[in-house]
């Protein structure tokens, strides 16, 4: 299989960390989003990560790792229980519609130099602010989103958060790891797996 994306991609480094922790193999092909005819043909809306199998292409992050799972290979990131595996799925829901979808909002003026409104980012942080309400309401209280397990919801909130919280320090001067409950003993504990220490030691080395 090859990964087609980009080290700084959130989303490309969810699917990289779950190829990692499942041990198989596969090659990176460094890709940009991109409208050209040529990147349409396998990613038809132009964006990342794209992975390529022996029977085609498949895009959107959340299809990929399903496919992953389905082939049965390695550790399974769901639960045996289906509730456990249903609340896995809806955590990273909420991750994605609740936090990543209006954090999104505000990525111009944090990493690209497109100043935003304070009404923008008045609104923006209650948005977050109830996402997150929520999403501690649905999180058990254990080391993984998944028991003792780590799981589909761990990749997703590890990649998700650490963005939106660089995002809330500079644009919103919110102090998310010290704020926002439990966030720094999730990410720290997560950074300590191999897999997320070598997403990391790629991005340093351009990979």
């Amino acid at each position: 299989m090859k990964l087609h994306g980009f080290a700084i991609s959130n989303y490309y480094n969810m699917v990289k960390m779950v190829l990692l922790e499942k041990g198989m193999a596969f090659e990176e092909v460094l890709t940009t989003p991109s409208q050209e005819s040529s990147y349409l043909t396998k990613s038809p809306m132009g964006k990342v990560p794209c992975l390529e199998t022996e029977q085609g292409y498949l895009t959107e992050t959340a299809v990929i790792m399903e496919y992953l799972e389905d082939l049965g290979e390695g550790p399974s990131l769901f639960p045996d229980d289906a509730f456990q595996r249903a609340r896995v799925r809806e955590i990273i829901h909420y991750l994605e519609i609740y936090i990543e979808l209006p954090a999104r909002e505000l990525y111009g003026d944090a990493f690209f130099s497109r100043p935003a409104d304070e009404e923008l980012k008045a609104r923006v942080r209650k948005k977050l602010e109830r996402g997150l309400q929520a999403l501690e309401q649905i999180t058990p209280d254990s080391a993984y989103f998944s028991a003792e397990q780590l799981s589909y919801a761990d990749v997703f909130y590890y990649f998700t958060m650490t963005v939106f919280a660089r995002m809330a320090k500079i644009s919103l001067n919110w102090d998310a790891y010290n704020e926002v409950p439990k966030l720094r003993e999730r990410i720290e504990r997560l950074a300590q797996r191999e897999s997320v220490q070598k997403i990391h030691a790629d991005q340093k080395a351009g990979a």
